[in-house]
């Protein structure tokens, strides 16, 4: 088998690449064809353990779900997460390489290229077809050389192109045109044709502008995208934006967005919950009045314990458990809630201890193996599953972890609850994502009457959303002849 191969590019970050590439998936795979999604490089916080043992971006354990597939790390062969301005932890295949500043990565790139063309390799020997993320835009002409993510890849595998621009922006036909014009001759031959995504509004008012498009580029409009309204997708590095007050909620969560906070997927079903106002509270914000407060996972553990002094948190836990209230701390942030953080060797930065929050009884040292598994379990003080997965470099020990807040299926326990109750620590990525543990835990930080909610269940309906509108809203006889398909016919290399 030889897949079929087309990249999704996009006009500047958050234009839709994941979310089209995702509703590319989700479409092929109702056709039965054998897809796989690929982004040969990213950069995220937000990661997932995948089937193999190791660890792509979020993005990518998504479009996999679209795509019927379980996540693999040849999926996102390059995954790039950031522990300064200047620097990141170089992954590989799945497994942490380097710790680079950006001109070292840069020199990397020959190296990296190959482990791009070794998982392209694979892909399109095992599937029918392989639909590509870029990531930012081609247009970054002072990242054209050694490009590995956008066209540097598309004119090494030789697969054509489509550009996705964001009209919600506003801009977007000189985000196209002048996309195209920043493009060499032989790259902007491969941009098949354009999609512009997150349209509201009367689409007839936009045709003269698709029609000048078309005729000043002599390329193709695929279709206009809708803004569609209530997506519930993981996002692949940037915070969420932030919706209205929501009507009914009666559990006030808040997060502090950490500078360097990651896997905050892991607030997607608190947020999805009607009965939850859930809230990420930035710098400079003072911490509000709530019920529960949740500390989130951190690729740079004592630097973010060091924001969270100096934006008054400290203060804020002590006075919100005085008055009743629950805390929860995640990885980074059961860390932060333990006595100390010893980094010896420097992993996260400049080597040292930090004193920690000091409610739970636990210390954490810092150490070189990153240790990835995807788990099964349930709450320890009520009768309800969890599952997911742990991504961490520490390990912690004390007399905090003698009552455990979960007990694993392979016999293992996990992370520490207060002896009060009030406080509860763990390594679990995913602890709200289980219906049951989110209406144990909810009840647990004050809301008795908690509904259950399916999180899965909604992403695969949002997915399903996405390929909807690439059925009514795209040129779909023109996808599938990108694909080798044609549109009345059952393609070869099916899924049997």
């Amino acid at each position: 088998m030889s897949a079929r191969v087309l990249m999704v590019q996009g006009c500047t970050s958050d234009a839709g690449k994941s979310a089209l590439v995702a509703a590319l998936c989700r479409w092929l795979h109702r056709r039965g064809v054998a897809v796989a999604p690929f982004k040969p490089q990213n950069m995220a916080l937000n990661s997932a353990v995948t089937a193999d043992g190791g660890e792509i971006g979020r993005a990518q354990a998504v479009q996999a779900q679209a795509a019927g597939l379980a996540p693999h790390t040849d999926f996102n062969p390059i995954l790039l997460k950031p522990n300064s301005d200047t620097g990141a932890q170089v992954i590989v295949h799945g497994r942490a390489v380097a710790e680079l500043d950006a001109r070292a990565y840069h020199d990397y790139k020959r190296v990296a290229m190959q482990a791009v063309l070794a998982s392209h390799a694979r892909l399109c020997a095992r599937y029918a077809a392989v639909v590509v993320e870029g990531a930012g835009s081609p247009a970054e002409i002072n990242l054209r050389d050694r490009d590995i993510a956008n066209m540097g890849y598309a004119e090494a595998v030789d697969c054509p192109v489509i550009l996705i621009a964001d009209i919600d922006r506003g801009g977007v036909f000189a985000h196209l045109v002048g996309t195209l014009a920043l493009l060499s001759d032989s790259e902007r031959a491969r941009v098949a044709g354009f999609v512009i995504n997150r349209f509201r509004g009367d689409i007839g008012l936009l045709q003269s502008g698709l029609d000048w498009l078309e005729r000043e580029t002599r390329k193709p409009v695929l279709g206009v995208l809708p803004y569609l309204h209530g997506l519930h997708l993981e996002a692949e590095d940037a915070l969420p934006r932030e919706a209205g007050a929501k009507p009914g909620a009666r559990l006030r969560v808040a997060v502090p967005a950490l500078p360097r906070i990651s896997n905050h997927t892991d607030f997607d079903a608190l947020r999805a919950h009607p009965q939850v106002d859930c809230r990420f509270v930035g710098p400079g914000e003072a911490p509000p009045a709530c019920d529960l407060i949740v500390l989130p996972g951190s690729k740079s553990t004592r630097a973010d314990l060091d924001w969270l002094r100096r934006n008054g948190w400290a203060e804020a836990i002590a006075r919100h458990l005085r008055y009743g209230g629950r805390v929860v701390g995640i990885c980074g942030g059961m860390q932060m809630l333990g006595g100390a953080v010893h980094d010896p060797h420097g992993i996260e930065g400049e080597a040292g201890s930090s004193q920690g929050l000091g409610w739970l009884e636990l210390d954490t040292t810092l150490q070189a193996h990153k240790l990835l598994r995807n788990v099964r379990g349930h709450l320890s003080f009520a009768d309800a599953a969890v599952e997911g997965y742990e991504i961490h470099c520490g390990v912690s020990a004390g007399a905090g972890l003698g009552r455990p807040a979960l007990r694993f299926d392979d016999g293992r326990c996990d992370g520490a609850l207060s002896a009060d109750g009030q406080v509860l620590g763990t390594y679990l990525h995913g602890l709200f994502d289980h219906p049951q543990a989110l209406a144990a835990l909810l009840r647990w930080a004050g809301l008795d009457d908690a509904q259950t909610l399916d999180l899965r269940g909604l992403r695969e309906a949002s997915i399903d959303r996405l390929a909807d509108a690439v059925e009514q809203h795209l040129n779909t006889d023109a996808l599938a002849a990108l694909f080798g398909l044609r549109h009345d016919e059952e393609p070869s290399g099916c899924v049997p």
